[in-house]
């Protein structure tokens, strides 16, 4: 199970980069940062695909997008300077609160 945890952690990344890489693309006008979209999504999905070999999809998919949604919300503050209001705000943290939830009391997580 540990390495699903560092395969689901990569796509994770992967999945951040591509997203990030799709904001920078300017809607496909750019042809690095779009060819990055496509290269990074692409190993996004295969890592994830390597994590689902051992871990259910409703986890694996619950905790991609989670972390996803938090890491991106960051970016998109520090990078493209892209403020959140407090609504906003307290959504993203009851979905890491609900990422905590499920690692720590959910016995699918097969500790």
């Amino acid at each position: 199970m540990p390495g699903a945890y560092v395969y689901l952690f990569i796509a994770i990344l992967t999945e951040t980069i591509g997203t990030t890489a799709l904001q920078a693309s300017h809607q496909f006008t750019r042809l690095a940062p779009s060819l990055l979209v496509v290269v990074a999504y692409g190993a996004s999905f295969w890592f994830m695909a390597m994590a689902l070999k051992t871990m259910p999809v409703g986890l694996v998919y619950a905790i991609w997008s989670g972390l996803g949604i938090v890491f991106i919300a960051m970016i998109g503050y520090l990078v493209f300077q892209q403020r959140l209001d407090l609504p906003a705000v307290l959504g993203i943290g009851l979905i890491m609160a609900g990422i905590v939830v499920i690692q720590l009391f959910s016995q699918t997580t097969h500790h």
